[in-house]
């Protein structure tokens, strides 16, 4: 989500089609259904909205402070915080990770107002609905205008997750085929993404719920279907997390157990030509402690084939010792 300046948008749709105006008190006093869309929000324009709708300062400051999702219901309004959300180069680092936003909706029986700190591509899709001529989209009514800019952020989750199901995939073919320490930072990368994805999902598959059920005065009947959509929608994202999850975990547990395994390997190897070198070490160390004049020293430094013939004894010693472990599979 990008910083700049506020941003201020509104539409009615009437009986000529949907009609663009200039402030937010004429949305609010000309017939028909409106839509108010602010970004970039300062404080002067959280309080002109505060004032003009008479929305409640708590779910300004809800939306502004980015808490999780919620639901709650006013006598004139109804307010739900959802979450924006994409894979985006983290503030330290060149890895993607999951960065969100807050965007708060207040819908009454004929008016709709979308509040964000910072712009949202899934809303760009839809106010550009909502000023096709043709599309009607604020004529099916605010609880519908409210479903479709949750649906399109729901949508974006599922794009996450799609992202983040190749980075697995990745993974899993590289686990088998590399011990390299970057793919244990992409494993702990990936379970980073999937736990930050899952702290928007169970909140918002909790607000989704209480518009489906028809907990909200302002959700028409007719319309309840579409927020079940939505929340059998976050039930899916949420299994699929889970899913991820646990794919990545073993994609670790593989990745440490061939890690194990090939340190096994090294210390086999270093074992066996360590018990190749040992009988050679005593060998020569034995034969390093040539005295003289005593009757009691070794007969061999005397004879003029002890020094060769220690050598090949040496060198048999070693081959025998090498061949048994090649057998053995440790070399």
């Amino acid at each position: 989500m990008e910083v700049d300046s506020v941003v201020i948008r509104a539409v009615v749709y009437t009986a000529d089609g949907p009609q663009v105006v200039e402030s937010i008190q004429e949305a609010r006093e000309r017939p028909g259904t409106a839509w108010i869309r602010i970004e970039h929000a300062t404080d002067d324009a959280v309080r002109q909205l505060e004032t003009v709708f008479g929305i409640h300062g708590l779910s300004t400051d809800d939306t502004m402070a980015n808490v999780r999702a919620t639901v709650h219901e006013f006598d004139e309004y109804t307010f739900i915080l959802m979450k924006a959300a994409r894979l985006a180069s983290g503030e330290t680092s060149f890895a993607e990770e999951v960065t969100e936003g807050p965007v708060g909706l207040f819908f009454g029986t004929d008016w709709v107002v979308s509040l964000s700190p910072g712009r949202v591509d899934s809303i760009d899709e839809m106010w550009e609905t909502a000023l096709h001529p043709k599309q009607n989209l604020l004529d099916r009514g605010a609880d519908f205008v409210v479903y479709r800019i949750i649906d399109g952020l729901v949508d974006d989750y599922f794009e996450i997750l799609d992202q983040i199901e190749v980075q697995i995939e990745r993974i899993e073919d590289a686990v088998i085929t590399t011990l390299d320490t970057s793919v244990l930072a992409d494993i702990n990368n990936v379970r980073r993404e999937l736990l930050s994805i899952r702290k928007l999902l169970i909140p918002g598959r909790e607000a989704a719920s209480s518009l489906a059920r028809g907990d909200s005065p302002n959700v028409r009947p007719e319309s309840e279907k579409y927020f079940r959509d939505v929340y059998e929608n976050l039930i899916q994202l949420v299994e699929l997390t889970e899913t991820y999850r646990e794919l990545a975990t073993g994609a670790r547990d593989i990745y440490l157990n061939a890690l194990s395994m090939s340190t096994n390997e090294v210390m086999k190897r270093l074992t066996a030509v360590a018990t190749i070198l040992l009988p050679l070490t005593v060998i020569t160390g034995l034969y390093g402690m040539n005295f003289r004049g005593s009757p009691y020293n070794m007969p061999e430094l005397t004879w003029v084939y002890g020094y060769p013939a220690v050598l090949l004894a040496m060198a048999l010693v070693a081959f025998t010792s090498g061949v048994y472990f090649s057998r053995q599979g440790w070399l």
